[in-house]
């Protein structure tokens, strides 16, 4: 257990079963919705990668994939961070066109994750990306596709209220955007985590954007690997979340590097032995589409669609003895 938010006065709407119910069904709408929205059709997903496709994610650098070998031809593979560069190189291999999208099921482990509230070593995401032309890679396309998203996890939860109205979940489909540096000159007084905890509190669905290059005053407001998201086209959607009192990445999205920004950021982060990488040489020489995408947490949107305490409440995974104690402690129910 590493940072354990107590609820107050914490008591599941849902019976056990029904969770398990609502689950299903808030999965199934939000994929219609989403794919609806932003012109998506759905591919099957790997679990794990070879490590020298380059096709993992490196996330903030210092996390350890989980690694197997494989008997059959004594080659090594990882079980995947996340899909971000290989959903762009799916769009390659599937001939997709401008405007046109694909999303999946997500399944990683990140053995190196902090187990909270909000945090599992199991992590689930609807990974989504779409083919864009050169004039989309601008701030004001980014707002509109983050305003969809929005719109479809609302519709979803608008549908579920209908079954179960005694859900009192507070949702707002106005979306509030600010950049990193903005919010640094806002709160220069506040780690990163308590500006997006001050400004999402404040307007309970926020878009912080401009994640991963360094601020003025020299710091980060947080990690981003160089090699999927363009820094300056990037955003996390943040919602405020009533029964933990405080705000709830749903979805990291962003523009993707094209050949200039990768070479930027690769330069920034030290790391330009991956052009030597199989995804890092297509995409320096112009083979990839150009493309926006992102993850957006199953287990984390059940938790604000539910009002769950405790993301054990909607997923299946591996907790220490004190998390379980002290889940039991409030009331919270760990499946």
């Amino acid at each position: 257990m590493s940072k354990f938010i107590q609820p107050k006065n914490y008591k599941s709407t849902l019976t056990i079963y029904e969770t398990q119910t609502a689950i299903g069904y808030l999965k199934r709408t939000f994929e219609k919705e989403l794919s609806q929205a932003l012109n998506l059709k759905r591919v099957s997903a790997p679990l794990f990668v070879e490590p020298k496709t380059g096709l993992n994610d490196n996330l903030n650098g210092f996390e350890r994939p989980v690694t197997f070998d494989i008997a059959e031809n004594g080659a090594v593979a990882e079980v995947v961070h996340s899909l971000a560069k290989w959903k762009r190189m799916a769009l390659h291999k599937y001939g997709f066109s401008v405007g046109e999208g694909l999303y999946t099921d997500m399944n990683a482990i990140r053995r190196d994750e902090e187990m909270d509230n909000l945090h599992s070593i199991y992590v689930d995401q609807w990974d989504w990306e779409k083919v864009i032309d050169r004039d989309m890679r601008n701030i004001d396309y980014l707002k509109d596709t983050v305003r969809s998203i929005v719109d479809a996890i609302c519709n979803t939860f608008d549908s579920l209220k209908n079954i179960y109205p005694r859900i009192n979940t507070r949702l707002t489909r106005d979306v509030s955007f600010v950049t990193t540096q903005e919010l640094e000159d806002m709160y220069p007084e506040l780690t990163s985590k308590q500006r997006e905890n001050a400004y999402t509190r404040e307007h309970r669905t926020a878009c912080i954007m401009q994640i991963g290059d360094t601020l003025r005053s020299g710091n980060k407001h947080d990690g981003r690997a160089p090699d999927y998201d363009d820094w300056h086209l990037n955003c996390d959607i943040m919602i405020w979340h009533d029964a933990l009192d405080c705000a709830i990445e749903v979805s990291s999205m962003g523009i993707r590097v094209d050949a200039e920004a990768l070479e930027y950021q690769l330069e920034k982060a030290g790391c330009n032995d991956r052009k030597q990488l199989d995804f890092h040489k297509m995409l320096l020489n112009n083979e990839l589409p150009l493309s926006m995408g992102g993850g957006i947490g199953q287990s984390r949107m059940c938790m604000v669609w539910l009002q769950k305490a405790h993301i054990g409440e909607v997923q299946v995974s591996v907790w220490d003895d004190d998390t379980v104690n002290i889940c039991k402690e409030n009331g919270i129910v760990l499946l």
